[in-house]
C-alpha cells in the first residue's frame, strides 16, 4: 500500500480531531506535490481552502497545523499560478509562506523555518528576484547541514538560481559538490530533477567552452533523470527530460533522434491535458530551431501553432514569447513593419509581466527592429534601458548581449542628440568608445583571448579589432591571447 492511499484511507476515519486531519491532508498533499498531481493536491486541501488566491481557513486549528496549512497553501499558490492566470500568485504565495515561518519561528522549529525559506527561493525564483532567493537558500542550508531530502532540495534549487543568474560554471560546481548527497537521498523525483539538472549544465558549458565531451555526459545524465522519474511517476517532469533529450538531438544534427523524444514529450503532455507544454515543446521549440538554421517557412509553421494554442489558453507570457521569436524570423527576412509589430506587442505584455530576462530580451529585439528602421535614436535609447535593467537584475550576459546588439545595429550610425549629445549624455566619441571597448571586452572573455573568432563576433573585421586594442584600448591588450609565433625557416 503506496503512503498517498493509507493516508486517504485514514481521513475516512471519522473519529479523527480536526488537527489530525488537516496534517494528514496536508501529508496527502506532498505526496501528490512528489508526482507533479498539483491540481489533483489542491482538491484534496478544499474544505479549508477553496479557492486559489484566496488564504486558507485556520480558525480553530492548532499553530503548527495552522503553519503546514499555510505552507502548502503557499507552494501550490506559487507552482498552479506559474502556469494558470492567478492575479499576483507569486506575491499570494510569498505571504502565504512567510505567515507559516513566521509560526515556525515563534515554535523554534528549525527543519520547517529551512523547508520554508527554500519554498520561498522557489517564488523569488519565478519572479527573477535572484538576490532575494539566494538569501533563503542560503539560510536554508545554514540551517540543515545534515544530508537529507530537504538539503537536497535547496542545493538543487540553488544552483537552477545561478544558472538563471547566468553562472552555469558555479551552477556546475554546485552540482557535481553535492553529488554525494544526491546518491544518499531515496526520493526519486529529487533524484530525477537533480540529473535534469546536471544534463542541462553540460550541455550549457559543452557550448560555452567548446567541450563536445560535455554533450556524451549530458546524454547520460538525462537518461539518468528519464529513469528515476519514470519510477517517481511525474510525468510533467519526465516530459521536460524528453524535451531535453529532443532539442540536444536537434542541436547536435540526430534528427530522428530528435523528433522521437519530442514525440515521446508530446505524448505525456498530451496524457495530462497541457496543451500548453504540448505546444512549446514540439512547436515553439521547433520553430526557434527552425529560425536558427535558416528554414523561416518551417519556422513560421510551427510559431503560429503555438500561437494559436497559448492564445486560445490566455497563456499571455508564453504567447508574448512566441511573438518576440515571430519577430527575429521577420526581421532575418527583412519583413520590418511585421516584425516592430510583434515585438511591440511582445513588449507590452512583457511590461506588465515584471520578468526582467524576458522584458530584455524583447527590448532588445525591439532595438534591432528600431535601428533596421533607421529610427537609430530610439534604438540607442531601447538598447541602453535593456543595458540597465540587466545591470540592475545582476544579468551580465543578457546586458552584454544588449551590448553587442546595440554595437552590431547601430556602430557609427548613433544619432546626435541636443547640442552634439547623445541619449546617455555623453560627448559622441566618449558613448562610441565606451561601447567599443564594452564590446571588445567581452569578445576576448567570450573567446579566450582569441583574436579573431573575438573579431567575428563583436562584428570587427581582424584588422580593425586589432587596431583597436594597439591604439583606443590598450587595457585589452592583457586579455588578448599571444600571437602564435611562426618557427624560424632552417
Amino acid at each position: 500500500m503506496s503512503l498517498l492511499t493509507s493516508l486517504l484511507r485514514d481521513l475516512e476515519n471519522s473519529s479523527l480531531c480536526v488537527n489530525d486531519r488537516v496534517e494528514r491532508l496536508c501529508e496527502a498533499t506532498r505526496e501528490l506535490e512528489n508526482t507533479g498531481e498539483y491540481e489533483k493536491a489542491q482538491k484534496v486541501l478544499r474544505d479549508y481552502w477553496p479557492r486559489i488566491g484566496e488564504a486558507p481557513n485556520v480558525a480553530g486549528l492548532e499553530e503548527s497545523t495552522a503553519a503546514e496549512l499555510l505552507l502548502r497553501a503557499g507552494v501550490l499558490t506559487g507552482i498552479i499560478g506559474a502556469y494558470r492566470p492567478i492575479p499576483e500568485a507569486q506575491t499570494i504565495a510569498k505571504d502565504l509562506i512567510t505567515q507559516s515561518r513566521a509560526i515556525f519561528e515563534s515554535r523554534h522549529n528549525q527543519r520547517k523555518i529551512a523547508e520554508a525559506q527554500t519554498e520561498l527561493a522557489f517564488c523569488h525564483f519565478r519572479t527573477h528576484d535572484v538576490n532575494e532567493a539566494r538569501a533563503c537558500l542560503k539560510h536554508a542550508l545554514s540551517i540543515v547541514t545534515h544530508d537529507c531530502e530537504l538539503r537536497a532540495k535547496a542545493v538543487l534549487r540553488l544552483a537552477n538560481l545561478e544558472h538563471i543568474a547566468e553562472r552555469d560554471q558555479l551552477a556546475f560546481k554546485i552540482l557535481e559538490k553535492y553529488n554525494p548527497l544526491f546518491s544518499k537521498i531515496t526520493n526519486d523525483t529529487v533524484k530525477g530533477c537533480y540529473f535534469t539538472a546536471l544534463g542541462n549544465r553540460l550541455e550549457n558549458l559543452a557550448e560555452q567552452d567548446n567541450r563536445p565531451d560535455y554533450i556524451d555526459r549530458a546524454l547520460l545524465e538525462y537518461a539518468g533523470a528519464s529513469y528515476h522519474l519514470t519510477l517517481s511517476g511525474h510525468r510533467q517532469y519526465l516530459a521536460n527530460v524528453e524535451n531535453n533529450l529532443g532539442f540536444l538531438y536537434f542541436k547536435i544534427g540526430h534528427y530522428e533522434q530528435a523528433h522521437k523524444h519530442l514525440n515521446r514529450a508530446r505524448k505525456i503532455f498530451g496524457s495530462l491535458k497541457d496543451a500548453s507544454s504540448a505546444a512549446q515543446v514540439v512547436e515553439n521549440n521547433l520553430g526557434f530551431l527552425y529560425f536558427k538554421i535558416g528554414h523561416y517557412e518551417q519556422a513560421h509553421k510551427h510559431l503560429n501553432r503555438a500561437r494559436k494554442i497559448f492564445g486560445s489558453l490566455k497563456d499571455a507570457s508564453s504567447a508574448a514569447q512566441v511573438d518576440e521569436t515571430r519577430a527575429c524570423v521577420y526581421l532575418a527576412e527583412g519583413r520590418i513593419k511585421e516584425a516592430e509589430r510583434r515585438v511591440l506587442s511582445a513588449l507590452r505584455v512583457q511590461e506588465k509581466g515584471g520578468n526582467v530576462f524576458l522584458l530584455t530580451e524583447a527590448l532588445i529585439t525591439y532595438g534591432r527592429v528600431l535601428a533596421r528602421s533607421e529610427n537609430y535614436a530610439t534604438a540607442y535609447g531601447t538598447f541602453r534601458r535593456a543595458i540597465e535593467l540587466s545591470d540592475n537584475a545582476s544579468l551580465a550576459n543578457r546586458a552584454n548581449e544588449a551590448i553587442v546588439a546595440a554595437f552590431r545595429e547601430l556602430g557609427d550610425r548613433l544619432v546626435i542628440a541636443e547640442r552634439g549629445q547623445l541619449l546617455s549624455g555623453r560627448g559622441v566619441g566618449q558613448d562610441m568608445r565606451a561601447m567599443e571597448h564594452d564590446v571588445m571586452k567581452f569578445a576576448l572573455e567570450q573567446t579566450n583571448g582569441k583574436v579573431t573568432p573575438a573579431a567575428q563576433l563583436a562584428g570587427m573585421s581582424h584588422q580593425k579589432f586589432r587596431y583597436a586594442i594597439n591604439t583606443r584600448h590598450k587595457d585589452l591588450q592583457n586579455l588578448r591571447k599571444p600571437p602564435r609565433q611562426s618557427k624560424p625557416k632552417e
